[in-house]
């Protein structure tokens, strides 16, 4: 790896020509730079799943009875949650690379951690509509968020398996929700109030407590990282760089980065992507597994405690899946082939008469949460400039929360026990994502190809070229056209 050339680091042009490359240990700081930086991230995914979906819990322990509120105004309170949540992500994005991830991420979780607690001291349906506008206005950006900050600091053959172990995070919420719930729901009565109350007050505290020492842990980006030295930041943007990711060494705001984000199809075909199949399904399952459970004979504790094993194993698959798209980079392969079990899954889901064969057809069906890493990681890859890459993740994947406010409606109590129309919808969502990966996959490797015969050319100045490329754009140099163009600069090439 060459370290030859100017790069900014904190603010200022360094000349690095006296870093020798043998001088670092590239798997070294790679490994200290996941142990300061996903740990603490998957952390706070933890705490925003498990605040997100706890309100499945609390309903088990006569959240409804005891406001007063009937089913569908249940799944409106479920419903509105979506709306600020998906409205306010893009420009959460943008804020975060123009702002300190440090100040930026801990203030959004003190802020929720306020309203989660508040959830525990409302007393009717009007209250319930309250809190959970504000969870979805104050959560809103957490998690593209997150994945940006992660792109920024990782190679594209390295960011699945990081996103995947901070993904991770949401299925360990998963199964910590159902202990913890059965655990909290013991104090019911304790200071007058009920279980369900100390569910919401003491998890929304716990979150306060994790968001005032976030101040402290949170990084900012490479080249201001504290716990980095001088020349490990340099080493850092350098190989970045070297990965077609020209905009680690900092990239300053223009609006041009935002069009070229609206302008680019694979903006508009990630945003039916992870519509039509991550994020929909993936709240279904979350906010109704306790349910679907308990409704096939079990109560409401015993629910709660099943749904630990299949979390646990979503949490595991999750991981080897990231790891497997980072080592053999098929990406495309490995979601079609969970797609696939998703479609058994539901399947038998919509069939099954017997609450044994439900349980396990569960265990199928997180195959679809283990997909969704591996599936950001294809679309971070193939978009390169920080502020673009972060309006296409942000409405990506703000655009697949709305569907959060289909998913939210589609269990409904008539429907119990079995909840076919819930889970023909959730079918229907994996048919439709499957067919946008295949045409994702076909599109990508299509511009490949036209890029390797030549037909994306730029034309540089002082260079002998076909005058037919002048629609690609005329550049001084190699590298004004590749800092200009991001991934539609003719060297790049997308991964599949």
């Amino acid at each position: 790896m060459s370290l030859n050339h100017e790069i900014k680091i904190d603010g200022q042009r360094s000349e690095n020509s006296h870093v020798a490359e043998h001088t670092i240990d590239e798997r070294k700081l790679v490994r200290k730079i996941d142990l300061h930086v996903i740990p603490w991230l998957a952390l706070l995914y933890l705490i925003n799943f498990l605040d997100r979906g706890s309100i499945g819990n609390a309903k088990l322990y006569n959240l409804e009875a005891d406001i007063g509120i009937n089913d569908r105004q249940y799944l409106i309170a479920l419903t509105v949650f979506f709306f600020p949540y998906a409205i306010l992500e893009p420009a959460s994005n943008v804020l975060l690379r123009r702002f300190k991830p440090r100040i930026y991420l801990s203030t959004m979780m003190l802020m929720w951690g306020m309203v989660m607690a508040f959830h525990g001291v409302i007393e009717n349906y009007g209250g319930l509509l309250t809190v959970r506008v504000l969870l979805g206005a104050t959560e809103a950006g957490l998690y593209p968020g997150i994945v940006f900050y992660i792109t920024s600091w990782y190679k594209r053959s390295e960011m699945g398996s990081r996103i995947a172990l901070f993904f991770s995070s949401a299925t360990v919420a998963g199964a910590f929700s159902g202990l913890l719930s059965a655990a909290i729901s013991k104090m019911d009565g304790v200071a007058g109030r009920s279980g369900w109350e100390w569910i919401f007050i003491l998890e929304g505290l716990g979150t306060i407590a994790i968001a005032l020492a976030s101040y402290w842990v949170i990084q900012d980006f490479p080249d201001t990282a504290t716990f980095l030295t001088q020349e490990e930041r340099a080493f850092v943007v350098r190989r970045l760089t070297d990965d077609l990711k020209l905009s680690a060494g900092g990239e300053s705001f223009c609006k041009e980065y935002i069009w070229q984000s609206l302008t680019d199809w694979k903006t508009w075909v990630a945003n039916t992507y992870f519509s039509n199949v991550s994020d929909g399904p993936l709240y279904a399952f979350s906010l109704f597994t306790p349910s679907i459970i308990n409704q096939v004979s079990f109560r409401a504790t015993e629910a709660n405690l099943l749904s630990v094993p299949v979390y646990a194993w979503g949490c595991f698959l999750t991981c080897i899946i990231g790891f497997l798209g980072d080592r053999i980079g098929a990406r495309s392969y490995i979601n079609l082939s969970l797609f696939g079990v998703g479609l058994i899954a539901y399947t038998i889901l919509i069939v099954s008469r017997s609450p044994a064969l439900s349980y396990f057809a569960v265990y199928l069906a997180v195959s679809l949460i283990c997909r969704k890493a591996n599936s950001v990681a294809w679309v971070a890859s193939n978009v390169e400039g920080s502020y673009k890459r972060s309006v296409t993740l942000g409405m990506a994947i703000g655009f697949g929360n709305i569907n959060g406010a289909v998913t939210a409606n589609i269990y409904r109590a008539k429907d119990r026990p079995w909840y076919r129309l819930g889970h023909a919808i959730v079918l229907f969502y994996i048919t439709t994502g499957f067919a946008c990966s295949v045409l994702f996959a076909v599109l990508l490797k299509r511009e490949n190809a036209r890029r390797e015969r030549g037909e994306r050319d730029e034309i540089i100045v002082g260079a002998i070229s076909d005058r037919a490329h002048e629609r690609n754009g005329t550049y001084n140099n190699v590298e004004e056209a590749k800092v200009s163009k991001g991934d539609k600069w003719s060297g790049f090439r997308y991964v599949l």
